[in-house]
């Protein structure tokens, strides 16, 4: 019997099962799957085009219709088979459910849009990427796994307790503290006024002044493992996130982002938590190209007629006549041909072999480098340094050679 399934390439994807002695929250009743008709707001979104805070400005602002009527409210539930038009445009189709890892550096805010100006994460990440959303946040200062998704539904079931989904982090602390006083955080605590859930941490090591410890749980309030430590007198300087629920931080570069493929989010979320979110697996990948950078207009296209005499690039000064700017004068275009007909022979010349430090033979009388004469075996004789008499023998000065120049005479020498 044969079997008809292609095989599997590449690892399988294995999840590690963290071993913890939190308890799973329990569930009640199954999810029910997710109605027909859903807020116009919420669609668009899914769409990819804006958020739902973005969406509904965009509704009071007159720019949807539904069904050919332009609507001026967000409270308006719409099925499958109307029609959606956004700027005259139809509504492009919902994409495919996808679900990214990126590795947080610290600095960076996990918003859209800080207020006081500081850069966010979806500033640091690449270009061409989709619409994305953040499951949960990360503080300023803390680092490591965080999760993007481009359905709001499945951020938002990720983020419920009631998911129950474990999450690992990694804190270095400054202080003393012992596993007896990690064990009490079981049964929770409460920190000025805020009841947290139970809480399993473990003392790894000390490291001078500081201590490591690993947090694990299954909620995640704001500052929740600061406000917990700083109750045990300890101050955290670092804290990483490893792990939310099956997915895992691993060798994930800092400030990178990897994608998880579609068979193995599928098979991680399971039925109850696609049929809660309304994940869409169906649906095809919208690639988006990168960005391009504008080019700069021409000289010619800024005013739709010839560019002005301030616009036009600057010229040599070789090929510039003597009005300034223009086409360069017939002299210059003559010197440079001749200047390069020159240079064409001399390279002529060196590959036929006539010496490519030799000075050719002038017949204007002017001083020539003397060769070195030859003795009787074909060696080259050391020259004689000239005497006395040989430079009083010496060729008269020419009269079209210029004379020495010499410092004038202005008075009476030093002595």
């Amino acid at each position: 019997m044969t079997d008809d399934k292609p095989p599997h390439r590449g690892r399988k994807f294995k999840p590690k099962r963290l071993k913890t002695s939190l308890p799973r929250p329990e569930v009640e009743h199954d999810a029910t799957p997710p109605k027909g008709a859903e807020r116009i707001a919420k669609v668009m979104a899914r769409a990819g085009l804006a958020s739902r805070r973005e969406a509904e400005a965009w509704i009071a602002a007159g720019r949807v219709s539904v069904n050919g009527a332009t609507i001026n409210s967000p409270a308006l539930n719409v099925k499958p088979s109307d029609r959606i038009s956004v700027d005259g445009k139809p509504l492009p189709q919902r994409e495919r459910t996808r679900l990214f890892l990126f590795h947080k550096p610290r600095g960076l805010v996990t918003t859209s849009a800080d207020t006081h100006g500081r850069p966010t994460i979806f500033g640091a990440l690449p270009k061409g990427m989709p619409r994305l959303i953040s499951v949960g946040r990360l503080d300023l200062n803390t680092e490591g796994l965080l999760l993007l998704t481009n359905d709001g539904g499945l951020a938002r079931a990720l983020e419920l307790p009631a998911t129950g989904w474990l999450r690992r982090y990694r804190v270095r602390a400054f202080g003393e503290v012992t596993q007896q006083k990690l064990d009490e955080l079981k049964n929770g605590i409460t920190v000025d006024g805020v009841n947290y859930g139970a809480i399993e941490a473990a003392l790894d090591r000390v490291q001078g002044s500081n201590v490591w410890i690993t947090f694990a749980m299954r909620e995640g309030k704001n500052r929740e493992i600061r406000n917990v430590l700083r109750a045990l007198g300890l101050q955290v300087n670092r804290l990483i996130r490893v792990s939310f629920g099956p997915f895992h931080l691993g060798e994930l570069p800092d400030g990178a982002v990897e994608e998880v493929k579609t068979r193995t989010l599928r098979d991680q979320l399971g039925p109850r938590l696609v049929a809660l979110s309304g994940a869409d697996f169906s649906s095809e990948i919208v690639e988006r190209e990168e960005p391009r950078a504008p080019r700069p207009p021409k000289p010619r296209d800024v005013d739709g007629g010839r560019a002005s005499k301030g616009d036009r690039p600057e010229r040599r000064s070789g090929e510039q006549t003597a009005k300034g700017g223009g086409r360069p004068s017939f002299r210059a275009a003559l010197a440079r041909e001749l200047r390069r007909a020159e240079g064409a022979a001399k390279r002529e010349s060196a590959k036929a072999g006539e010496g490519r430090h030799r000075r050719p033979p002038q017949d204007d009388g002017s001083k020539t480098t003397p060769r070195r004469p030859h003795r009787d075996d074909g060696s080259k004789a050391k020259p004689r340094r000239p005497s006395q008499d040989d430079r009083s023998k010496a060729a008269p000065r020419r009269d079209d050679r210029k004379p020495k120049w010499r410092r004038p005479y202005h008075g009476k020498r030093d002595r």
